[in-house]
C-alpha cells in the first residue's frame, strides 16, 4: 500500500561569502595573519598599506567594471587595445616586491629553524657512548624502541625476549636482556626505561647523591611502597622510628621526582603554540579600556593598477576574445579583493563588539581581578546584547585570548552556568569553584577535608551544594581526594 506524505522543511543556507566570514571570525590572531598572507599571494588585486592618492572607498563602490556585460556582444579588433601589456612579466608588480604585507615597521628577517631530535633518537644517540658489541646494540636499540612516550617499558622481559626472536630474529635470553636493561637505566632523563612507577622513582633516587633523606626515601619505596602511595604516614613513622621532620624530608625527596621522565622531553617535540592576545583590557583612570590587537586590523586596499585596467578596457571600442577573458579575470580578482576587505572590516567589528559586551558584562571582575566576582554568563546573554547569533559569539569565545591586568585569559573561561545561593541569587559556578579551591588550600594538610565536610563548609558560606557536586568541581579543578592531599 502506497502512502503519500507532505513534509515541510525549513532550512537556511549560508552563502560561500558568509561561510568564509565565519571562518575568518573564528581564526585567532596568528592564524588570521597566515590567512591574510595566503590571500595576498593568491589575489594580486589586493594590496597592503594606504593608497598613495588616498582613494576614498566610495570611489570603488561605484563598481564601474560591472558594466562588463554591455560589451558581451561587441565585435572587436584585437589591434586596438592589448590589455596583456598590463599583465606583462617584464615588470614585477609592487606587491611582489614587498618583503612584508602588514606593516612598514616590520623587519625583513629570516627565522632560524631548529630541527628537533626525537625522544627515541636522543636515547639511541646516548647509547653511542657505551661500548657494546653488535648483539648488545641490537638488544639495546630494541629496548629503546619499546619505551613509550612517558619513558616506560610496559612489557615484561619474557615478552620482550619472545618478540625479538619472532619479529627481529634476535635470539637471546632474559638474563641478557636484564643486563642490557641496566644500561638503558643509565640514560637520561633519569628513570627512563622503568617498568612501573616504583622502579621509575627508585632509579631517579639512586642517581642522587646519598643523604640520610635519600636513603630513607629509597627504603620507603623499596619496602613500604603501598603505605607511601596510600599516605599512611603514621605507619611509616612507627615502622622506621624517625621523627616527623625526618619523614617529611624523605617524602619531599620523593615528591620532587618526575613520574613521567619521557613526558617533558616529548612535549618539547610537539608544536609549541605561542599565544598572541587578540584583545587587551587596561584600566585607565578607573575605567576599562578595550583594544583589538593591531595585527587584526591590517590596512588593505584594492589595486589601483587593476582598477585602471578595467577603466581602460571600458573606454575601448573593440575588444578581442582574449582581452575579454583577461578582463573577466581582472573583474573576478577585483570582486574578490573588495569582498575580502569588507570581510576583514566585519571581522574587526564582530570581534570588538563581542569582547566589549563581555568586558562590560564582567566589569566587576575586570576592575579588580577577583574571580569570585565573575557573573554567571552564557553565550546567549552576549548574543542577545549585541544582536548576533550564538554560534558567532561561540567562535569568538572559543578561539580568542584577552590580555588583562591579571594575565592572559581564554575568553571562554569567563562563561559559566548559574547556581542559586541560599539567598536565591544567581551565582557563577566559577565563583563556587574558586571558593572551593580557597577552602582546600587553607585546610589542615595533616587532616584534609573529605567531600562531605567541604559541602558543609560551602553551605555555611551560603552555597548549598551536594557532595557529588563538590566531587565534580574538585575533579574539574584537578584536585585529588582528601587522602591524597594528606601531608605530614
Amino acid at each position: 500500500m502506497l502512502k503519500q506524505f507532505l513534509q515541510l522543511k525549513l532550512s537556511q543556507k549560508l552563502s560561500p561569502q558568509q561561510i568564509q566570514l565565519m571562518k575568518l571570525i573564528q581564526l585567532p590572531t596568528q592564524a588570521f595573519e597566515q590567512r591574510l598572507k595566503e590571500e595576498m599571494v593568491e589575489n594580486p588585486a589586493l594590496e597592503a598599506g594606504k593608497e598613495e592618492d588616498e582613494y576614498e572607498r566610495d570611489e570603488f563602490e561605484n563598481d564601474d567594471y560591472d558594466d562588463y556585460d554591455e560589451f558581451e556582444n561587441d565585435r572587436i579588433d584585437a589591434e586596438d587595445i592589448n590589455i596583456d601589456e598590463y599583465l606583462s612579466n617584464d615588470e614585477t608588480p609592487d606587491y611582489k616586491l614587498q618583503a612584508n604585507n602588514y606593516s612598514d615597521d616590520d623587519e625583513d628577517r629570516s627565522m632560524p629553524f631548529a630541527a628537533p631530535v626525537s625522544f627515541h633518537q636522543d636515547l639511541i644517540n646516548q647509547l653511542n657512548t657505551f661500548i657494546l658489541n653488535d648483539e648488545e646494540r641490537e638488544i639495546a636499540e630494541f629496548l629503546v624502541g619499546s619505551i613509550d612516550d612517558m619513558g616506560y617499558i610496559r612489557r615484561s622481559v619474557p615478552d620482550i625476549v619472545d618478540d625479538m626472536a619472532f619479529t627481529q630474529g634476535i635470539y637471546t635470553d632474559e638474563k641478557n636482556v636484564e643486563r642490557i636493561l641496566h644500561i638503558i637505566h643509565e640514560l637520561e632523563p633519569s628513570g627512563v626505561g622503568a617498568r612501573d612507577l616504583q622502579e621509575c622513582l627508585l632509579l631517579q633516587l639512586k642517581h642522587k647523591t646519598p643523604t640520610e633523606s635519600v636513603d630513607l626515601a629509597i627504603d620507603i619505596l623499596e619496602n613500604q611502597f603501598e603505605s607511601f602511595t596510600k599516605k599512611h604516614y603514621d605507619k611509616l613513622l612507627q615502622k622506621y622510628g624517625v621523627s616527623q621532620d625526618q619523614l617529611k624530608k624523605a617524602i619531599d625527596e620523593i615528591e620532587k621526582l618526575n613520574p613521567k621522565p619521557g613526558g617533558a622531553f616529548t612535549g618539547n617535540n610537539k608544536m609549541i603554540e605561542h599565544i598572541v592576545p587578540d584583545f587587551t583590557i587596561r584600566i585607565v583612570d578607573g575605567e576599562l579600556e578595550l583594544t583589538l590587537n593591531g595585527r587584526n586590523a591590517p590596512e588593505l586596499h584594492v589595486s589601483k593598477d587593476y582598477q585602471e585596467m578595467m577603466q581602460t578596457y571600458k573606454a575601448s571600442r573593440d575588444k578581442s576574445n582574449q582581452q575579454k577573458e583577461a578582463v573577466q579575470f581582472i573583474k573576478q580578482k577585483l570582486d574578490s579583493a573588495k569582498w575580502f576587505i569588507d570581510a576583514i572590516r566585519q571581522r574587526q567589528e564582530t570581534l570588538f563588539v563581542t569582547m566589549n559586551a563581555i568586558m562590560h558584562y564582567q566589569e566587576e571582575y575586570f576592575l579588580d581581578g577577583d574571580e569570585t566576582k565573575l557573573k554567571p554568563m552564557i553565550l546567549k546573554d552576549i548574543a542577545d546584547m549585541i544582536g548576533l547569533d550564538i554560534s558567532t559569539v561561540s567562535r569568538v569565545a572559543n578561539s580568542k585570548y584577552v590580555e588583562t591586568p591579571y594575565g592572559t585569559k581564554l575568553i571562554k573561561e569567563f562563561f559559566s552556568e548559574a547556581m542559586k545561593n541560599d539567598q536565591g541569587e544567581d551565582v557563577s559556578t566559577l565563583e563556587i569553584k574558586k571558593i572551593l579551591q580557597n577552602v582546600i588550600e587553607e585546610e589542615d594538610k595533616q587532616k584534609p577535608l573529605p567531600d562531605d565536610q567541604l559541602a558543609e563548609i560551602l553551605k555555611e558560606k551560603g552555597y548549598p551544594i551536594a557532595r557529588r557536586t563538590i566531587a565534580k568541581y574538585r575533579e574539574q579543578l584537578d584536585i585529588p581526594v582528601a587522602r591524597m592531599r594528606k601531608k605530614i
